[in-house]
């Protein structure tokens, strides 16, 4: 590599920060010097501690250098054919004696949309398993589904984040973007600082939540019935936009019916919310011309995470909140590619380009750009936990590629167990995580800053990632990984390890799709910092046709100039093919706004979604008296796999602890750093205490990033949502007990 600068994103969040490596003068190899990137428009510079810190993963000591093979019971450096004939021979084995499906793929939102593409075809065409899903499905699945049934589309943000400012008034539910992702929190504070307002609703009062002008604290699982009421007192208090409702909407009626059950003084029953706050709440959100919604993971991993966010989303739908410049709903995705990861076929249910895999026209287009029949590509398979649950029984080896679910799994004990019991596990990862230390063999693969690939961010926009450093010499691409198992398996074609003839095919396979990225190139990302999808090919009547159903805006200046003066720079971006200003066959420019003119539905109307209160999948008892909920602290990311590793980041968050109020201190004579044993129906973790009257005196946090006693999924329950199948992480109900004063 050259010693230059490279421009290219953060491995971390759905941000994708951006940043410039340069391979250092002297040090060892791999080594790099991170500065600001000022030009990416999303950070424009500004890092967190675990965007600036990420290249000390990079170093030799930290990751793995070279395959290991399980022998004698201890994994030991072996060779790349070795480590590959021995993953091949094993996963024919079982194919032979039990039929593909006993063959197993997990995937991981932090892939490169060429890595999830690949995945997802390897496990179709060479495995023929319909068994492969990914842990997106642990963070943003319930919003998908939600927009889905609302939006007929799933895009994270159907806005740019530059907008957020430039509204009247945010909802933001069940999100701490001040530590998850910390460099978008200045937008909530020009938002402030533009005259806007803020309202977090959240069961602890976090850093975000300090910063709101008001801050809701409802019971965990209960925001389901915050939203009814709210959508009720909007319809009491004559504040329904009637007109829009009549012109963009249907299933108001049923909608409203079920809102007009959830009135204030029952919500205030259910949530702890007063009614007072909820009718401030009302009047800040409806009062601004326009306003947004966005929710998290508090709202959506609950296994009723889909109707909650319906009924957020109706909210907007009722007040004329969605479609319209400036307003509507998003959700913050939270891993780095969550968004493109859940796009391109290695979610169960999923062909790329976000086609359905039991859509016959989507398996024909997808299976002649493949060159296989489309009666050969299995249907549907098992969701994220289901799949995991089914390990050592129906599926008999594993093939995992970015995850680590020994920490981040619901129920991760069970979880632990059923993959200790399978016949075989293989893992591709950058370091030895604590879910590849029970592997058979573990593969090293390329990250972020020694391989070239793209990204999608919550905003929509796809990324390009560049190579800034070489990889170790024992290193490979995860892409390298599947074509010699293709090869082994007997596919000597169609798995090309270069991402750019990679992400030339994704183009052709997602064209006519939801998600369609034909009219992308590498290029273009690279001189346009990006582009934001749908953008189909010029010369694509399908692509096009994609397009009109999502909405995209049609040339009425008046809603645009709303968005985008006539000055802006990024007015360009904003304009579309039909544009009198654009000369043919100009590239379309993408869709950094979504729904302004129709919603991707057949008939362009949002639908209202009925939905109803309904308790957590597990409520309190007299054994179990207490509600846990769980999150994640600035200082760590995800299962911690790579954060643990960095030093600055450990003296910042060394360990798991238990979040808990004063009162309830009080209760089990605990003083603070006193060791306090939670335990649920599933298991039992340790740790400390920390006390705070930022939280609810009925609640105890637990942040998930750590194995071992404090692990705090060994509690979690994996109830799934009917819809989603996302695993209800954000409550269950727990016993506390002080264990011993701290030393």
């Amino acid at each position: 590599m050259q010693n230059t600068a490279t421009p290219t994103h953060c491995p971390y969040c759905a941000l994708q920060c951006g940043m410039n490596l340069t391979p250092a003068a002297d040090g060892p190899a791999g080594t790099v010097v991170l500065t600001e990137r000022a030009d990416f428009p999303v950070n424009r510079g500004a890092l967190c501690g675990k965007g600036r810190t990420a290249p000390e993963v990079l170093s030799s000591g930290v990751r793995l250098s070279s395959p290991l093979v399980r022998t004698g019971g201890r994994l030991v450096p072996a060779t790349w054919p070795e480590a590959l004939d021995r993953i091949a021979g094993a996963l024919e084995s079982v194919r032979e004696e039990h039929g593909p499906n006993a063959l197993g793929v997990f995937g991981g939102g932090g892939l490169t949309n060429e890595k999830a593409y690949s995945l997802g075809k390897f496990a179709r065409v060479v495995l023929g398993t319909s068994q492969i899903d990914y842990n997106g499905r642990f963070c943003m699945s319930s919003a998908a589904a939600a927009g889905v049934k609302a939006f007929g589309l799933d895009r994270g943000l159907p806005f740019p984040l530059e907008d957020i400012p430039r509204t009247g008034c945010v909802i933001l539910v069940g999100s701490n973007p001040a530590e998850t992702m910390p460099p978008s929190l200045r937008y909530f504070t020009e938002l402030r600082e533009n005259g806007g307002t803020l309202i977090v609703i959240d069961p602890r009062r976090t850093k975000t939540a300090e910063q709101a002008d008001l801050h809701l604290a409802p019971r965990p699982g209960t925001d389901l019935a915050l939203a009814l009421g709210m959508l009720h007192l909007v319809v009491a208090e004559g504040r329904v936009d009637q007109a829009y409702v009549e012109e963009r909407t249907s299933g108001w009626e049923e909608a409203r019916a079920a809102a007009m059950a959830h009135w204030p003084e029952y919500v205030e029953r259910i949530t702890g919310v007063s009614v007072p706050e909820l009718r401030e709440a009302v009047r800040m959100f409806c009062e601004p011309e326009a306003a947004m919604v966005l929710t998290a993971r508090g709202p959506e991993q609950q296994a009723k995470g889909t109707d909650t966010v319906g009924a957020w989303i109706n909210l907007c739908l009722a007040t004329g909140r969605a479609g319209r410049p400036l307003s509507g709903y998003g959700c913050l995705t939270g891993q780095g590619n969550g968004q493109g990861g859940r796009e391109h076929g290695q979610k169960a249910d999923q062909l790329p380009g976000y086609r359905k895999l039991d859509d016959p026209e989507a398996r024909r287009h997808v299976a002649e750009v493949w060159g296989v029949d489309p009666d050969s590509l299995p249907g549907p398979g098992r969701s994220a936990y289901e799949l995991l649950d089914a390990l050592g029984r129906d599926v008999k080896a594993l093939l995992l590629m970015g995850s680590n679910p020994v920490v981040s799994a619901p129920r991760a004990a069970h979880i632990e167990e059923r993959l200790r019991s399978l016949d075989f596990l293989a893992v591709c990862d950058v370091v030895l995580s604590e879910t590849a230390e029970l592997a058979d063999v573990v593969l090293p693969v390329t990250q972020w800053a020694e391989e070239t690939g793209t990204t999608t961010s919550l905003e929509g926009r796809v990324l390009l990632r560049r190579q800034a450093v070489a990889p170790p010499e024992g290193v490979r691409s995860d892409l390298y990984v599947l074509h010699e198992l293709a090869a082994r398996l007997g596919v000597e074609k169609g798995f090309p390890t270069d991402p750019e003839e990679v992400f030339e095919e994704l183009r052709r396979a997602s064209a006519g799709g939801a998600a369609d990225y034909s009219g992308i190139t590498y290029r273009r990302l690279a001189e346009e910092n990006g582009v934001f999808w749908p953008c189909p090919a010029p010369d694509s009547g399908a692509g096009e046709d994609a397009t009109a159903r999502a909405g995209e805006y049609d040339g009425e200046d008046a809603a645009l100039d709303a968005v985008v003066p006539d000055d802006d720079p990024a007015r360009e971006d904003a304009a579309l093919p039909g544009d009198p200003a654009r000369k043919a066959p100009a590239p379309h420019p993408g869709t950094p706004r979504l729904f302004l003119d129709r919603f991707a539905t057949p008939d362009g109307r949002a639908r209202f979604v009925p939905v109803a209160h309904r308790p957590s999948a597990e409520e309190p008892d007299d054994d179990y008296p207490v509600l846990l909920t769980t999150g994640r602290v600035v200082s760590q990311y995800q299962s911690g796999a790579q954060t643990r590793r960095v030093a600055e980041l450990n003296k910042a968050a060394p360990g798991p602890f238990v979040e808990l109020h004063p009162r309830l201190a009080a209760r089990l004579g605990a003083a603070e750093g006193d060791l306090l044993a939670v335990e649920s129906r599933r298991g039992r973790a340790v740790a400390p205490a920390r006390i705070t009257t930022a939280i609810r005196p009925d609640t105890v946090f637990m942040p998930f990033h750590w194995p071992g006693e404090g692990r705090a999924n060994t509690l979690t329950n994996p109830a799934l949502d009917p819809t989603s199948r996302m695993p209800e992480f954000k409550v269950c109900a727990v016993r506390v007990e002080t264990l011993r004063a701290q030393q």
